[in-house]
């Protein structure tokens, strides 16, 4: 099929679920050998679509044409089977296993048609793997590999089904630049053998620049399809929110105080720790910039209580704490929202009354037996109308939010247990620029109650948009402080890459 030719169609499709509308009117077409970006903030029904197109949910009405027949696919299985694949953003692989086993579980390779052929998997996955130019051995266990790697194998296992169409659902999340640009070569070696590249990002200068196509949805529906070259940063903004987004951060009102809490020379037992010092004042958003692997997440699991500390001091206005555990750093007022929100934020099978009051039972209480049930929906339907959480109630299970809704929730929890000193840990990842603003926005409103922030994220923008004052860890140490008045990327990057 030639470069320009409509390699996949999905045509006026709707979905329906208890309550809520999915989809209205979605519909996007797919040319082969480009990449065709989807956008739209979190609930606008991307996931919903691509779930539609995989074959994990079935559309209530419309049509999907691909290579110009009808198909309907029964399960993932099914629609890989016919070349379409998608790679997601939270990978759920065998980490135990090896990368070969990874790219052909359910499919290995035989002799006789009975023995496994471990020499034919190993030459095919390398084959497949040099084709794409990733330099990663087969035999490799996949945990570990890096999650760039990871990522790597997951887009190499869909090229082993010949895949015509790939889903890449938010690919650079996690990526450094150096990994990031891997991708994007990728990608192009992926185009030229005709593929169709669907591609759901946040990150609008990623859009932009490796998009042929861009397709915007808003609340279900289609809104509209242009080529990224007629595209640019606000037009996308204003179509996806439906009205203009003229700054991209709040204004910074909060005014910062005395000195709330400190971190003196703190190093973990077991992990990239070394000798970590900083503060945060009352009312401050303080940033922590630094590269993937620099040992910022492992710096906040060691402040909450999550991990062996071999040496150094926490004090809170002035009194020595231990945050022996995450109980005692909870009852210390200290709040911490994780990076990998399915792994280690919600609990998916619960509802979001359960998620959102699992932090602040005890408030709920009668006693220490019974728990005041309508005093739980009350606040959870308190915080879904002040977050704008989308959810057709507090009944739902969270699994089945976008993940800006989900990241909402847990914000929602934390914000019950009234804390002093919030770890946020990326806490914009995967969420769309809408969203995006009403987190800052939170974060701000806090910041002017007098609480003090703590802030982990990968983009040097937001950091510089949203925090009064940046360090940056590289190697397990600070290596500098910044006001984010006085500073530029480009030293914020010169300070991340000291020690790496």
């Amino acid at each position: 099929m030639q470069k320009g030719t409509f390699l996949l169609e999905m045509r006026h499709i709707e979905k329906s679920f208890p309550g809520v509308r999915a989809l209205a009117d979605a519909s996007l077409a797919v040319r082969a050998g480009t990449v065709h970006a989807l956008m739209g903030e979190n609930g606008a029904g991307k996931s919903t679509l691509m779930k539609c197109l995989f074959g994990i949910y079935a559309e209530d009405e419309g049509e999907i044409l691909l290579e110009g027949k009808p198909v309907r696919f029964e399960s993932p299985r099914e629609a890989l089977n016919h070349g379409v694949a998608m790679v997601h953003q939270e990978l759920n692989q065998a980490l135990k296993r090896s990368v070969m086993d990874n790219v052909w579980l359910g499919r290995y390779p035989t002799r006789l048609g009975i023995f496994t052929s471990e020499r034919e998997m190993y030459k095919k996955t390398r084959n497949v793997l040099e084709n794409l130019e990733i330099s990663i051995d087969p035999r490799r266990i996949m945990s570990t590999l890096s999650v760039a790697q990871r990522q790597m194998v997951e887009i190499a296992k869909a090229v082993s089904y010949n895949a015509k169409i790939i889903v890449l659902d938010e690919p650079t999340s996690s990526l450094t630049e150096s990994e990031v640009e891997h991708l994007f070569h990728i990608i192009e070696v992926l185009k030229k053998r005709g593929c169709g590249i669907i591609y759901i990002s946040h990150k609008m200068e990623e859009i932009l620049r490796i998009s042929d196509d861009i397709t915007v949805m808003r609340d279900g529906m289609h809104v509209e399809t242009a080529p990224a070259a007629e595209m640019n940063m606000e037009k996308i903004i204003k179509l996806m929110v439906g009205r203009e987004l003229s700054n991209r951060f709040p204004p910074k009102t909060a005014q910062p105080g005395e000195i709330v809490f400190e971190a003196k020379n703190i190093s973990s037992r077991y992990q990239k720790v070394n000798r970590v010092s900083l503060n945060v004042r009352r009312g401050e958003i303080v940033g922590l910039a630094g590269l993937a692997g620099a040992g910022r997440s492992e710096f906040f699991e060691n402040v909450f209580g999550l991990s062996a500390r071999a040496e150094g001091e926490l004090y809170l206005e002035g009194r020595r704490i231990f945050n022996k555990n995450a109980r005692e750093a909870k009852q210390n007022g200290f709040a911490f929202v994780t990076e990998e929100r399915r792994a280690t934020g919600i609990f998916g099978i619960l509802n979001i009354t359960e998620n959102t009051t699992i932090s602040s039972i005890p408030s709920f209480s009668y006693g220490k037996l019974l728990i005041n049930d309508r005093k739980r929906a009350a606040k959870t339907d308190e915080l879904i109308g002040r977050l704008s959480v989308k959810t057709a109630s507090r009944s739902t299970q969270i699994r089945t939010l976008s993940g800006g809704n989900q990241q909402k929730v847990i914000f929602g929890r934390w914000l019950l247990t009234d804390p002093d000193i919030l770890l946020l840990d990326e806490p914009t990842r995967g969420i769309d620029v809408g969203a995006k603003y009403e987190i800052y926005q939170l974060i701000e409103d806090l910041a002017t109650r007098g609480k003090s922030v703590l802030m982990i994220s990968s983009e040097l923008p937001e950091l510089l948009g949203v925090c009064h004052r940046i360090y940056v860890m590289s190697g397990g140490e600070i290596t500098g402080e910044v006001r984010a008045a006085d500073t530029t990327q480009e030293e914020i990057m010169r300070l991340a890459a000291q020690n790496a």
